[in-house]
């Protein structure tokens, strides 16, 4: 009995590989694509910048507090 070999490809590698065909993406499908890619980007920047951006905002205030001051929690 002969095996049979598959070219279908799995997972993420599949929409890959239809990027790179002559098939052309309807605007609605790139709109999704590129809505889901950014907002990836926005929920890591907004993960890793929030906290800095309290503490840059809390230093420009007045009266002006030292780092230590804004990191103690009294």
């Amino acid at each position: 009995m002969a095996s049979r070999v598959s070219l279908k490809s799995k997972g993420k590698a599949s929409g890959k590989a239809l990027k790179g065909s002559a098939e052309e993406k309807s605007i609605g499908e790139s709109l999704k694509e590129w809505s889901t890619w950014a907002l990836k980007k926005a929920k890591v920047v907004t993960h890793y910048g929030f906290i800095p951006l309290v503490i840059i905002i809390g230093m420009n205030s007045e009266p002006k507090p030292h780092l230590a001051q804004l990191l103690s929690p009294v």
